[in-house]
């Protein structure tokens, strides 16, 4: 059992399943940690990451700057707008495929998730990504 604090500095980046990369942060591979992580996931303008679920894992995200949005749902039929200051909860199991429609400004968020390793509860979903969801910004509560 990990008995002692330790700071992480900023900056490794980690190439997700998900096709987008991450800040690394509170992990298991990077402290130890047994039941969270967190980590920084920037959105470069216009990228999208690919339809997937997190296996048994919850997900908390705080949009830091620029505004993204979410395809969720068991056929990505929801779609919700994440703006700077907004919290996103994503239940364990749920298929979603964020994204940065914007084609001049970065997303940052913070994301928080209850299992401790970075990948290993990642499962890509080939069938809804074949959906090819739009990603233009939409009104919030479209």
């Amino acid at each position: 059992m990990q008995d002692k604090c330790a700071l992480i500095a900023s900056g490794r980046r980690h190439a997700g399943k998900q096709g987008l990369d991450y800040i690394v942060g509170i992990l298991a591979e990077t402290v130890g940690a047994h039941g969270l992580h967190m980590q920084l996931v920037p959105i470069p303008p216009g990228a999208k990451a690919f339809a997937h679920r997190h296996v048994a894992h919850e997900t908390a995200i705080y949009a830091l700057s620029g505004t993204s949005a979410v395809w969720h749902g068991d056929n990505l039929e929801h779609h919700s707008i994440v703006s700077p200051g907004n919290f996103f909860y994503i239940p364990a199991n749920v298929p979603h495929v964020p994204y940065n429609a914007n084609p001049t400004e970065p997303v940052i968020a913070v994301i928080a998730r209850t299992d401790p390793n970075e990948q290993e509860s990642v499962e890509l979903l080939p069938t809804l990504e074949a959906l090819d969801k739009p990603t233009k910004t939409l009104q919030p509560g479209t």
